[in-house]
């Protein structure tokens, strides 16, 4: 463990599952000792609890349960956080949703604003909710995970690359901003992850798993997949499969 990150405490929105409980179960392997998950389901959300609790039984692991794309989601999780451990000194902010890829002109028009909206919400609202609170304590560190669509263009993320976009340059004038605060905001874009539900529902979809197993076939370094180490060791976000 970190003794940089030792007695530290992070909030991680969407760390009910996939990439967001991998990047919980990082946080508390690397030393942070207060951790709560916010997710929408109470059973992933208990279930993610104890998975972490095991893996880490030092930790003070808690689970709000609250729909962070809206503000008052994102507000209700965040005052509850703040009103158990008293600061926030990190904030991982996951993307959800999981929509599945499609052509834009096969979107119902009606759908096309609630898909970018639902997405970058979910990952932007938290942001706001927190930043009074570090910039009161005039430190801290904010993480959004978006995903490669926000840098590469594909066919059939039309809609899902705007939305993140839009998280990706939030974040890049977002550090501008806060960094007279002492607060730093990174951006990650992952792929495809391989261990994950969404990927499960990639899969399970006719026209996206063709498409994502041909970019599958494709990647010479492999696909990157979740990945748990055992407890002495790090928790893996991913790692790379061979090709």
């Amino acid at each position: 463990m970190s003794d940089v990150a030792k007695n530290q405490v992070a909030i991680v929105t969407g760390g009910t599952a996939g990439i967001g409980l991998a990047c919980a179960a990082t946080l508390i392997f690397q030393g942070f000792t207060r951790l709560t998950v916010v997710g929408r389901s109470d059973a992933r959300g208990m279930a993610a609890r104890e998975f972490l609790r095991k893996k880490c039984p030092n930790a003070d692991v808690r689970f709000v349960a609250a729909d962070v794309s809206t503000p008052a989601g994102a507000n209700s999780a965040v005052e509850a956080f703040a009103a158990t451990f008293g600061r926030i000194d990190a904030l991982i902010s996951v993307a959800g949703g999981a929509p599945i890829p499609r052509l834009l002109h096969e979107i119902p028009i009606e759908d096309v604003g609630r898909i970018i909206g639902s997405i970058s919400s979910g990952v932007l609202l938290p942001v706001r909710a927190v930043l009074p609170i570090m910039m009161e304590k005039k430190a801290g560190s904010i993480i959004c995970i978006a995903s490669d669509a926000a840098k590469v263009a594909i066919l059939v993320e039309v809609a899902i690359g705007a939305a993140m976009a839009a998280i990706a340059m939030f974040c890049r004038a977002l550090a501008i901003e806060t960094k007279r605060s002492g607060i730093r905001v990174n951006c990650v874009t992952p792929s495809v992850v391989k261990d994950t539900p969404f990927y499960s529902t990639l899969m399970a979809d006719p026209y996206a798993s063709k498409l994502f197993s041909k970019a599958e076939r494709l990647a010479l370094l492999g696909v990157v997949e979740q990945g748990i180490l055992h407890p002495s060791s790090h928790f893996s976000l991913v790692r790379a499969r061979p090709g």
